[in-house]
């Protein structure tokens, strides 16, 4: 394949915007061939995923970059870290992890990035705009910006988005273009019941369903009845990127690009119909529950970073109440969240409740949890997928006053009557 480079781009490579740009470049010009493309194209911002500490070659390789002098050349937010800077001394977090983890952060810091620490940067000051052309890093964020906003973003990997936010250049192809974004496959929803629709619990079930089943394509979700809150948007790009690789879903009526069943399709014909039916959403509940018994360690909320709308939601359950000594109930947020719940008064309800909240991170990134915890409960579909692999524990999947009551009750309980 012949590279169609431009002039800047052989500049780039030839060191003429120094030597952090021409490492870049040099990564980005040798993956163009993968993504099999022979072109490159600008983007206007980035969302960074590099920032987890996977280990030491992850820090070194952020603080070459520094070192070189990379300076990011769009607006850039950065993703969790390894560590809760302020408050990783709380966790069982060994201190040379969270020594190597603040390096890391340092280092991303001193190339521009925007310090927003969360997987959640679309409820931010820093949210994209419709048609904008995106390097995104964190699969809960690329398919927030693709399906919800109509941002543009292909599925970029850790240390190659970095890359692009510093060169402001990405492999032309997939779902930066039209043809990329059309759907692949048409759910049709068949006698959901409305009261379940408009649940928070259906929509984690809603994203894992698609991710099971349309894998790494776009499906199209035609026949709801409802109009979805953002956070609820939130849950099935976060379930759907976590049991599969959706980076971009279309929910006919509702997400920007899929006013019909036709436009979602580029304005053709779907190729393939199935129906979206209540056994099939059950069995993928079910899926999300590792557990067969009621034992809980632990309760946690947040993935993604749990809003200020979730705070809203959350502290009339706990108002009053206290949790089971026995069990730990923690949230994960932004900095930015947890200052604005403290300031309008909705994280003395959740202290008085007896549960914390951890900023920047989360379990599934940083080594917090005690060896005790075993069982935990969670209403997040990327926790409940999650967290069996990744922390070796069991999970069950239940609404939020279910995750509250359990940790009151000490042990798990859940109505399920909904999804009868």
């Amino acid at each position: 394949m012949t590279l169609q480079l431009t002039a800047r781009d052989q500049a780039l490579l030839n060191g003429e915007e120094g030597p952090a740009a021409r490492m870049a470049m040099s990564i980005l010009h040798r993956m163009l061939p993968v993504f099999g493309v022979d072109r490159f194209m600008d983007i206007e911002a980035a969302h960074i995923d590099s920032t987890v500490y996977m280990g030491v070659a992850t820090m070194e390789y952020a603080e070459r970059l520094a070192e070189l002098g990379a300076k990011v050349s769009v607006p850039s937010t950065l993703n969790v870290s390894g560590v809760d800077e302020h408050g990783w001394q709380e966790w069982e977090v060994p201190s040379e992890i969270a020594a190597n983890a603040i390096r890391q952060m340092r280092a991303y810091e001193s190339m521009g990035c925007i310090q927003t620490w969360t997987c959640a940067p679309y409820q931010t000051e820093h949210r994209p705009t419709f048609g904008q052309q995106i390097a995104a890093g964190e699969s809960n964020v690329i398919g927030f910006y693709n399906s919800v906003i109509g941002a543009r973003t292909e599925r970029y990997p850790d240390l190659l988005d970095i890359c692009a936010a510093i060169t402001g250049r990405v492999p032309a192809t997939g779902l930066h273009l039209d043809e990329g974004r059309r759907g692949t496959v048409l759910f049709e929803m068949k006698d959901i019941p409305l009261a379940l629709q408009e649940d928070d619990s259906f929509y984690p079930v809603l994203g894992h369903f698609l991710g099971r089943n349309a894998s790494d394509g776009i499906p199209v979700v035609a026949g709801m009845e409802v109009s979805p809150t953002e956070d609820q948007l939130k849950a099935v790009c976060a379930g759907g990127a976590s049991a599969g690789a959706i980076a971009l879903f279309h929910l006919v009526g509702i997400t920007p690009e899929a006013p019909t069943v036709a436009d979602a399709f580029g304005g053709g014909e779907s190729p393939r119909t199935l129906p979206l039916t209540m056994e099939a959403l059950r069995a993928a509940h079910a899926e999300l529950s590792t557990a067969d018994g009621q034992d809980l360690d632990l309760v946690v909320l947040g993935s993604p970073h749990f809003s200020i709308d979730e705070f809203r939601a959350l502290a009339p359950l706990v108002k009053g109440r206290r949790k089971h000594p026995d069990v730990e109930f923690l949230i994960t947020c932004s900095r930015a969240v947890r200052m604005i719940a403290e300031h309008v008064g909705l994280i003395e309800p959740l202290k008085e409740f007896g549960g914390r909240v951890t900023v920047d991170t989360c379990p599934l990134t940083s080594p917090m949890l005690p060896s005790r915890i075993k069982h935990l409960m969670t209403n997040s579909a990327k926790y409940a997928y999650y967290s069996p692999g990744l922390l070796e524990v069991d999970v069950t999947y239940g609404r939020l006053s279910d995750c509250v009551d359990s940790a009151v009750a000490g042990r798990v309980g859940r109505d399920d009557s909904l999804w009868a």
